[in-house]
């Protein structure tokens, strides 16, 4: 009589049980590494556009602070110009990077005195948990709802 070789069915489903096992441990961690990297991005993207802001009214006194994301970045930066610093990549002017959505506001005077960013999660507690934003001291601020107003009653990102 001839032996068969191979795994018998139940050997096959303990290890597709083992399997299971370990994803459902190991799924949990990795949508919480994502979220804290998103977290992670949207900091480092505030305080670009801080940088940005400073070197914009610096270069351009007679306007001061820039009055949107597009006029930070650019696209023709031979020579850059007030509408066009190109201060900072295209795809943080569109407004959405690493699951994160970029607003800028409160813009006053002429020249721009002041401004304010906001970064918000495009889906919340699957992008990004918490909110964030800046104003200009330059100190990165959080919360746990959306930043509507950005002041100094704002909690400052403790990192």
């Amino acid at each position: 009589m001839k032996k068969n070789k191979g795994f018998s069915l139940i050997e096959l489903l303990i290890v597709v049980a083992i399997i299971l096992v370990i994803a459902a441990i190991a799924i949990p961690s990795l949508l919480r590494a994502r979220i804290s990297a998103n977290e992670s991005s949207a900091v480092a993207s505030l305080r670009t556009l801080n940088t940005a802001q400073i070197t914009y009214s610096t270069s351009y006194p007679t306007i001061g602070f820039a009055t949107t994301l597009g006029a930070l970045a650019g696209v023709s930066c031979a020579p850059p110009g007030s509408s066009g610093a190109c201060l900072i990549d295209t795809l943080l002017a569109s407004g959405a990077k690493s699951g994160y959505s970029f607003t800028e506001s409160g813009n006053l005077g002429t020249p721009n005195s002041t401004y304010q960013f906001r970064a918000d999660p495009l889906t919340p507690n699957q992008t990004g948990v918490r909110y964030f934003c800046t104003f200009a001291d330059a100190t990165i601020r959080t919360g746990s709802t959306s930043l509507t107003t950005c002041n100094y009653a704002v909690s400052p990102l403790n990192e």
